[in-house]
């Protein structure tokens, strides 16, 4: 239980996943009010109250409380245990909801993480297991997060679901390395997949094809093979997609990634991933927008030591300003922007690590 009583106060449900994850790291009780309190569903939805479950799972000593009305949630975190979990993820979100926070605990944990999520792989409303095992992962690994795996054992699209992914989390650190990304990554390489659960395989085939076609004026090499899944591994609906990363030789990844919904060609979704891809490449510094918010959570966790990384101006949202104003209430760091001299349409964000030691790791 946190030996903290002063409890931090938020409003609203923005941020849900990153602060009930901060309040876990600092060890501080966090007070959530007015989730939703003016809409005609108030309360928490579905999937908050399974990330809540989960969160409840991985950890030992965490005490939740939710208000009658679902509009209020105080969290008192306890110390992150892991194991072996199984997690029934609802239709509602895909399972990159839940698998995107449990990276930033699973390396901090007592015990090795072992979850298997059942749900559904895709959908275009949150991050999808190919992002994540493409573009996340290899960043972990450049805060010394290492043996990190992904692996999709079924695949499942919506409505109905059926697929499952197995994360599996064997390096456990006391503290992430401090990162100096300043300089902007040449890309060599893109690849990506093709997926595609009870279509005809000539769905990925299309999409593949005009991807290509698109990106065969960068002067990159492509690589994007196709992921046809059939009979029972193939979830329980058919659905089709494209993830496209693109690669530096110094392990930087840039993601993009699209589900096809009704009436969507196979060939316009190909065309417009590769377009996409081009767009955040440009629109990116060293570390792309689906990856921003997990680097500055390793980042304000790390050393106290000032981390630094190379962002572009349009990255700048308000997504990310609400991230750092709550990393800076529960950890207290500030983050720092500052022009880039050379690059114009560049920023350098620096954060100085609150030096976080993993304290639920064991002693050898």
């Amino acid at each position: 239980m946190s030996t903290n009583h002063n409890t931090i106060a938020f409003e609203g449900h923005r941020n849900f996943r990153l602060r009930l994850i901060l309040a876990t790291l600092s060890g501080k009780s966090v007070k959530i009010i007015k989730i939703r309190s003016h809409d005609l569903n108030p309360g928490l939805k579905d999937y908050e109250v399974s990330f809540l479950r989960l969160l409840e799972s991985v950890t030992n000593g965490s005490h939740i409380e939710i208000s009658y009305t679902g509009t209020t949630v105080i969290y008192r975190p306890g110390i992150v245990i892991g194991g072996e979990v199984t997690h029934n993820c609802p239709h509602s979100k895909p399972m990159g909801y839940f698998i995107l926070p449990m990276l930033m605990l699973a390396p901090f944990s007592k015990k090795k993480f072992s979850i298997l999520f059942k749900g559904v792989t895709n959908a275009n409303d949150d991050t999808g297991v190919d992002a994540i095992k493409w573009g996340l992962l290899p960043i972990m690994e450049k805060f010394g997060v290492r043996d990190c795996l992904l692996h999709i054992l079924k695949r499942g699209s919506l409505p109905d679901g059926g697929g499952e992914v197995h994360l599996i989390c064997n390096s456990l650190i006391p503290t992430p390395l401090t990162i100096h990304a300043i300089d902007l990554p040449k890309f060599s390489v893109i690849r990506g997949v093709a997926y595609c659960t009870r279509v005809s395989p000539s769905i990925a085939n299309r999409m593949i094809d005009a991807a290509r076609a698109t990106l065969k004026p960068s002067g990159c090499e492509v690589n994007i093979t196709a992921d046809v899944w059939r009979g029972e591994n193939s979830g329980k609906s058919p659905g089709f997609g494209i993830t496209l990363v693109a690669e530096s030789k110094k392990g930087w990844r840039i993601v993009v990634e699209n589900v096809g919904q009704a009436k969507t060609l196979p060939e316009d979704l190909g065309e417009l991933t590769a377009l996409q891809l081009m767009t955040e490449i440009t629109q990116s510094g060293t570390i792309g927008r689906y990856q921003l918010i997990m680097s500055l959570v390793f980042m304000t966790i790390g050393k106290e030591d000032i981390g630094r990384i190379k962002i572009h101006k349009s990255g700048i949202d308000e997504n990310l300003i609400y991230a750092l104003r709550d990393i800076k209430n529960i950890f207290g760091s500030e983050a720092f922007f500052t022009e880039d001299e050379e690059e114009p349409n560049f920023m350098i964000l620096s954060i100085k690590g609150s030096g976080f030691t993993n304290i639920s790791k064991k002693v050898a």
